[in-house]
């Protein structure tokens, strides 16, 4: 039951980090942005009407690694939920490596450039902004996350 507690505070904690120079941009209208990397595209509002998970991640960052499987996770148990994982991975082939080892098989999408990041104030990863139906920014989580807790599935099933 203490492990369920400390997941619930670790996530308010999380939630609610300081991000300095970047003002908090939930409640507010997500950035609209269309990418394409060769093999996948993305158009965020070709998504309107769901709910989409904006994670921003690379193949060499330890805490992403650590949530992965759990984002692999929720979207078999909740596919109605749009995970939208964009790398700043800047090396293509070891991306790509990294998604067949991995198999993972969610819509991911590589923006070395970081621009999407960029336009959402992303300055640490993993970086997850929830986006409703509506195309609103409704909570941002800083650090890796357990995406399966209940916590965090009851308040996607609820949006």
């Amino acid at each position: 039951m203490w492990i369920m507690w400390v997941n619930l505070a670790l996530l308010l904690l999380t939630a609610g980090c300081d991000r300095g120079q970047h003002p908090e941009r939930v409640n507010k209208v997500a950035p609209q942005f269309s990418i394409s990397d060769g093999s996948q595209s993305v158009d965020l509002s070709k998504l309107r009407g769901k709910v989409v998970l904006l994670n921003f991640w690379a193949s060499w960052c330890p805490p992403c690694i650590e949530e992965l499987p759990t984002l692999m996770e929720l979207h078999r148990r909740m596919p109605e939920v749009v995970i939208v994982a964009v790398s700043i991975d800047e090396d293509a082939e070891k991306y790509q490596k990294f998604l067949t080892k991995n198999h993972v098989d969610l819509l991911t999408v590589r923006d070395s450039s970081q621009r999407i990041e960029t336009m959402y104030g992303t300055v640490q990863i993993p970086e997850t902004y929830v986006i409703d139906r509506e195309g609103m920014l409704r909570r941002k989580f800083v650090s890796a996350q357990n995406w399966t807790s209940p916590e965090i599935m009851d308040y996607l099933a609820k949006l």
